[in-house]
This record gives structure tokens, C-alpha cells and sequence, in this order.
């Protein structure tokens, strides 16, 4: 008396059907990318967006609130700089001779 597994045949004829339905699908995907030719569209057609003029409008740096602003300070070099008034200054050696030994 022979087991029959009903079931495993049917989900292994599905099973092959997916794999041809993908191996059809992938054989018309490269068919398409590969042997088929593209129409040829020469550079004037294909380029359909000419690039503006550019034009730099410097009045707007002769406007008087513009001349109004304040600069910042010039920030010194840091092995330059002092300590403040306050007290609280940079330290005078900057960084350890041995970088990798621990604290």
C-alpha cells in the first residue's frame, strides 16, 4: 500500500509553475534591455532644457542697513590666545605626552 502525499504534489506543480512564469519573466526583461534596439534621438532633441543666464545683482551690497552691521571679533589662533578677565583661561600645555595611556 503506497503513501500518496496529495498536498506536496499540488504545492510542487505551483511551485514549478512560479518558476516558469519567472524564468519567462526574466527572459523578456533582458530580451527587452539587450537585444532590442532603442530609437536614436540626437543631442539637440534629447536636450530640451537650455541653461539660463545667469546674472549677480550687486546693488544689493550698496544698501546703507547693510553697512550698518558690526563685524565679529577676530577669533585668535588657539596656542595665541590670553585668558579672560574672568579668570578662566586656556591651559598652557595643550594635550598629554602619551596620548593612549589611560587617567
Amino acid at each position: 500500500m503506497a503513501i500518496v502525499f496529495l498536498k506536496e504534489k499540488r504545492t510542487q506543480r505551483s511551485l514549478i509553475v512560479v518558476f516558469v512564469l519567472v524564468v519567462l519573466i526574466t527572459a523578456f526583461v533582458i530580451w527587452q534591455g539587450f537585444f532590442k534596439k532603442e530609437a536614436e534621438v540626437s543631442f539637440e532633441e534629447g536636450f530640451k532644457f537650455l541653461p539660463r543666464k545667469i546674472e549677480i545683482d550687486f546693488s544689493t551690497l550698496e544698501n546703507p542697513n547693510l553697512e550698518a552691521l558690526q563685524l565679529f571679533f577676530k577669533i585668535e589662533p588657539l596656542e595665541e590666545a590670553t585668558p579672560t578677565e574672568e579668570g578662566i583661561g586656556l591651559p598652557t600645555e595643550i594635550g598629554r605626552e602619551n596620548p593612549f595611556m589611560t587617567y
